[in-house]
């Protein structure tokens, strides 16, 4: 059977940061801890080789975590690096499900550090009917 990638688009746009401890950002939502729950849909029942691409800004500790559906990802889910980075990651430790799906940023709340979250990009395959 065919397959075809398919994708949802998550604007996250969040601040995440210590009480006593943030990056001077204009443009993302300020969340403390964790970011809000999105949701976005994956119209098929049978998502297969998930991962995401996520923007991110400013990240010192590698200990922040992405949970999938409540799930968090195996592994680390974003590496340190000053400035702006884009990092791929497979969805592991987590599943996509057919219909709503959701996306939590939370971070490692041992860590003095302050990172900023914008976009990101749930990327499935799915099959294709003929």
């Amino acid at each position: 059977m065919p397959h075809r990638a398919n994708y949802a688009t998550i604007f996250v746009g969040s601040h995440l940061h210590p009480d006593d401890d943030a990056l001077n950002l204009d443009w993302a939502d300020d969340v403390g801890d964790e970011t809000d729950v999105f949701e976005f849909d994956v119209p098929t029942d049978d998502p297969r080789e998930a991962y995401l691409g996520i923007q991110a800004f400013d990240v010192g500790d590698y200990g922040h975590e992405i949970h999938i559906n409540g799930d968090p990802l195996s592994g680390f889910d974003i590496p340190p690096r000053d400035g702006w980075q884009y990092w791929v990651d497979t969805i592991v430790g987590a599943d996509l499900v057919g219909g709503t799906n959701t996306l939590q940023v939370v971070r490692d709340q041992s860590s003095d550090d302050a990172l900023a979250v914008g976009t990101i990009t749930v990327h499935w395959k799915e099959p294709v009917d003929e």
